[in-house]
């Protein structure tokens, strides 16, 4: 059988977050117990679809008897791979590039930024977190001497391709594209695509949409 076959279809990994978040948030508020109803009164889901979810990794709860939050919550970050660390770099050490690695809470899931690369020599050699700002050309020596997990592009538009490409003829096999052009990337390598400009614009369209049926009535 391929691997196409046994993977997890696309939506449901895409929920999985949403489920960890929503567990951590009852794990810290001291919700021992939660049933199917009560997940999907809060996610905006059917019940019978967060249980096919679930049943798409063998299953967690009893029937009658629900979810223990802890256990689940334990399961679901060992899915989603939080078990273990994440070495990352940052292509581009601009503003969207200093937030994302001065932001702690990837730390806190286990993902680590190991260095910033960039082109502009008056960045070189600055520090973000004690994290030093490495010339670009560097790369290649640099993920040659360091296992790393995951790259982070935060380059102009222009950049991201020839930049991925030069990841992954590094060895690099994640990346994490916010770079306004999306990626293509060959079997083997990873691409995650975030366009923030796509989901501003998204909120932007229902804002319209409200204002127009509002103008209706």
């Amino acid at each position: 059988m391929s691997k196409d076959k046994n993977r997890v279809p696309e939506p449901v990994a895409r929920r999985m977050p949403k489920y960890y978040g929503f567990l951590t948030e009852m794990d810290k508020n001291g919700i021992k117990r939660v049933s199917s109803k009560q997940l999907s009164e809060t996610m905006g889901l059917t019940a019978s679809q967060i249980r096919q979810d679930f049943n798409s990794f063998g299953g967690f709860g009893q029937q009658g008897y629900g979810y223990n939050v802890s256990e689940l919550r334990q399961e679901i970050k060992k899915i989603l791979g939080l078990h273990r660390s994440h070495d990352l770099v940052v292509v581009g050490a601009g503003n969207l590039g200093r937030a994302l690695t001065n932001y702690s809470g990837f730390e806190k899931e286990g993902f680590y930024v190991r260095a910033l690369f960039d082109v502009d020599p008056q960045l070189i050699g600055a520090q973000i977190k004690g994290i030093e700002i490495l010339p670009w050309e560097s790369i290649k020596e640099y993920t040659s001497n360091n296992s790393i997990d995951i790259a982070v592009i935060c380059t102009p538009k222009d950049k991201c391709r020839q930049v991925a490409t030069i990841l992954m003829d590094c060895g690099i096999r994640n990346i994490w594209n916010f770079s306004p052009s999306s990626i293509s990337a060959p079997p083997g390598v990873m691409v995650e695509n975030v366009n923030l400009n796509d989901s501003l614009f998204t909120l932007s369209f229902r804002l319209n949409e409200t204002a127009i049926l509002d103008s209706k009535e």
